[in-house]
């Protein structure tokens, strides 16, 4: 990861500050391991997971980098993954991982102050 600190101007997200899920998250809502599809799925395919603050696949798909180091070299991961069960799909369960590592389950999400995006989007 130390190579793609920064993606043009995006960052990581650190550790959440808020829980970002729906309130009502359940297996047929996220891509995890018991429902089997054995893969990642698209962003928007659990219409019905969304969070109250729009946000997509918070539990489930794929774990995603933080910024935030567990120790030097290591970061943490948030949200699951398709290969997590159900019970691990969320914002509060621990995972880390060697910033050098690379998986089919693990992913990032970028992540922009809303200053920044009031000022792109005109507002």
């Amino acid at each position: 990861m130390s190579r793609s600190k920064s993606w043009s101007g995006r960052r990581r997200p650190r550790r959440p500050a808020a829980d970002f899920t729906s309130t009502s998250t359940t297996p047929a809502k996220c891509n995890v391991r018991e429902n089997g599809i054995g893969s990642t799925t698209p962003g928007d395919r659990y219409q019905s997971g969304i969070s109250p603050y729009g946000a997509y696949d918070m539990c489930g798909n794929v774990w995603e980098w933080c910024s935030s180091e567990t120790t030097p070299g290591r970061h943490e991961l948030k949200g699951g993954a398709w290969t997590s069960p159900f019970s691990r799909a969320t914002p509060s369960s621990f995972n880390d991982a060697a910033e050098t590592m690379c998986d089919d389950d693990t992913g990032f999400r970028c992540v922009t102050p809303a200053e920044a995006l009031e000022k792109l989007l005109g507002l």
